[in-house]
């Protein structure tokens, strides 16, 4: 199994793209690109997944940003609450499986619900988490509070197991989230770095991701390491560091 954690792996729409495309940046097109089957069978797990008109949207949006940045598809399935895996079928017979994004702890009992960590045991194929996605894939998830009242919520589970497909705790979109918070709280700053303590997060803007494969985990791009209260650089834009 190949897995790309990424921040957005989306580009996102402006002069430069008008029309939707994967993320160039720090390499992730060249990347997937090396490993990409011909016609591939693809699946995309709503992180909402009763919020049926944003994952059609975000569906078609994905597909259509696979096909442009010249990858090829077969198919390109939806899994949410109305089109659930069934007991029956085997995730394991598509080539990509995206994770998408959204709220993390939505997406975690949707994950739970459909038993994907056992029945992604064996998978071949790759991986590729947007935000709240590549959160869940880790072995042990930090679902930092996003949603006003829940980082003053002392019932609010703050770690739980995730998929195991990655050790990396990614915080994605620092480019938006450095400067913004909740309950009067910045989301890094504040919420993250006092959960850090005997921790490490890895703060990410669009455009970065992390590649876990064959036991390594390599960050592409600018990062930022928050551990034990503090935040330093770990990477800077267009180079590679290995984080495990």
């Amino acid at each position: 199994m190949i897995t790309f954690l990424a921040s957005s792996p989306t580009a996102e729409l402006n002069e430069a793209h008008p029309i939707p495309m994967l993320d160039e940046r720090n390499g992730f097109v060249y990347l997937l690109k090396q490993v990409w089957p011909q016609n591939a069978r693809c699946l995309i797990i709503a992180a909402e997944p009763a919020d049926f008109s944003l994952n059609d949207e975000m569906t078609d949006y994905y597909r259509t940003a696979v096909i442009n940045s010249g990858l090829s598809v077969e198919c390109f399935n939806l899994c949410d609450a109305r089109y659930p895996l069934l007991p029956e079928e085997d995730p394991r017979c598509y080539d990509v499986i995206f994770l998408a994004g959204g709220h993390v702890p939505t997406q975690h009992r949707w994950l739970e619900q459909l038993e994907l960590r056992r029945r992604l045991v064996g998978f071949g194929g790759i991986v590729i988490g947007t935000s709240a996605g590549s959160m869940n894939a880790a072995r042990t998830v930090y679902a930092w509070p996003e949603r006003e009242g829940e980082s003053i919520d002392p019932d609010y589970e703050l770690f739980f197991p995730g998929l195991g497909l990655a050790e990396c705790n990614l915080l994605p979109h620092y480019q938006k989230v450095k400067d913004s918070g909740i309950d009067g709280k910045r989301y890094v700053q504040d919420i993250a770095r006092s959960h850090s303590c005997g921790r490490r997060f890895l703060a990410v803007p669009d455009g970065s991701f992390v590649l876990a494969a064959d036991g390594e985990e390599t960050v592409f791009g600018e990062a930022y390491l928050v551990a034990d209260g503090k935040i330093t650089p770990f990477c800077t834009e267009g180079e590679t560091r290995r984080f495990l």
